[in-house]
């Protein structure tokens, strides 16, 4: 059985903090239960039989590790090497099972039965049901009622696993109030498990999230050994909403100052339009879900409302690693648009047979923004495929 290790290699400190983005910013009442997390967390990773397990389910159940295809055709278009890390070859079609296994295993060793937990593009909504599913525990998924319109896909699996979806009509009904509603449900019935979607929130989900996805990066230079002879890639590109497949897909290459980091946000209708997701770009720094980051504001402080054809992507926020990473200037990052987006999908689907999450086509189409040399070796974490977003890849065409 292959091994993960989950070895901290974050630029994280003891609270939680990233530079001056991090933390954990919760009501009273939640202060003991993220105390807890914490300790089991930090336990749990060094002990062989949590791990075995994780290992195990990761092997078995997931069906990792997932290939590193090289994209012949993508290769000849764009003039370099591409590779397509196809995490949408996971139990679920999306990164978001690794995440929600490990956090699974956490809450069943601290004695919980009821998972809390959000979605946007209904991704992680699935893979958290599937999880409650295979534990034993309840699960209550919000949604915000505009996602749920269009992502009835995965609705209807969330549901036929047994988890209770609520659509939440607040705001503009996507993520942000999803993930709002989520936190409120938490506070007010702190014993049950927030079982988070990215790596966001308080500390330290964020460190947790980026852990537990690590196994991307970790069989990528496994991967790119075998056919390239070479750990480290020349850029591995990934798309961010809240960061968390970026954050799996960057983990072991963060202090490799050779290996180039491409972070793709969504611009939506154009960042000058106000109709965007493109936090990195438009946002500044701010407290959003218990953790300080860069967010998107109108000018009186309030959150503004985030717009992406991608429900993956439509949040107004990003993990506090990401915001430190770009920050710092070690990610470069691209605005990718909806157009852009959706004739990369079809770009790839007509070239490789590969029918990505509108997510992931946002990477995808992030390559042309990149001058690249022949010689590039570039790894494209696919993080999702594209089953849930037909309707509206159908209505665009």
């Amino acid at each position: 059985m292959l091994h993960y290790p989950l070895d901290n290699l974050l630029p994280v400190d003891a609270g939680g903090f990233y530079g001056e983005f991090g933390g954990a910013y919760v009501p009273d009442s939640l202060k003991d239960n993220i105390r807890s997390l914490d300790e089991v967390f930090r336990r749990c990773v060094s002990e062989s039989d949590f791990m075995t397990e994780f290992d195990r389910l990761l092997q078995d159940y997931v069906g990792r590790p997932t290939p590193l295809y090289f994209a012949t055709r993508l290769s000849e278009a764009c003039g370099a090497r591409i590779y397509l890390k196809r995490e949408d070859l996971n139990h679920t079609g999306a990164h978001k099972i690794n995440n929600a296994i490990g956090l699974g295993l956490l809450a069943r060793r601290m004695g919980k039965r009821r998972i809390i937990a959000e979605t946007g593009a209904g991704q992680h909504g699935v893979a958290a049901a599937t999880v409650a599913a295979l534990l034993g525990m309840e699960c209550v998924v919000y949604m915000g009622a505009e996602d749920v319109a269009r992502q009835q896909p995965n609705v209807m699996r969330m549901r036929m696993l047994g988890a209770k979806v609520v659509p939440v009509e607040a705001g503009n009904a996507t993520l942000n109030n999803a993930v709002d509603a989520a936190l409120a449900s938490w506070c007010s019935d702190p014993e049950a498990f927030y079982l988070i979607g990215s790596a966001v929130g308080p500390h330290p989900y964020p460190e947790m999230v980026a852990r537990f996805q690590s196994v991307i990066s970790y069989e990528i230079r496994r991967q790119l050994m075998e056919v390239e002879g070479r750990e480290n890639p020349d850029y591995v590109v990934a798309c961010i909403g809240g960061g968390s497949n970026a954050a799996g897909a960057f983990y072991h290459f963060i202090d490799e100052p050779d290996v180039r980091l491409v972070a793709v946000e969504a611009g939506g209708k154009g960042t000058s339009t106000g109709l965007t997701a493109a936090s990195l770009s438009t946002g500044r720094c701010g407290v959003l879900h218990g953790s300080r980051t860069m967010v998107m504001m109108e000018p009186d402080g309030g959150i503004r409302e985030a717009y992406s054809i991608s429900a993956g992507l439509d949040y107004p926020g990003i993990g506090p690693l990401q915001a430190y990473l770009a920050s710092t200037g070690r990610t470069r990052v691209e605005v990718v648009n909806d157009d852009e987006a959706l004739r990369a999908a079809f770009e790839l689907s007509s070239a490789e047979g590969i029918i990505p999450a509108l997510e992931s086509s946002h990477a995808i189409a992030a390559l042309k923004h990149i001058d690249l040399r022949p010689d590039d070796v570039v790894v494209v974490n696919l993080s999702g495929r594209g089953d849930k977003d037909m309707a509206t890849y159908m209505e665009w065409k």
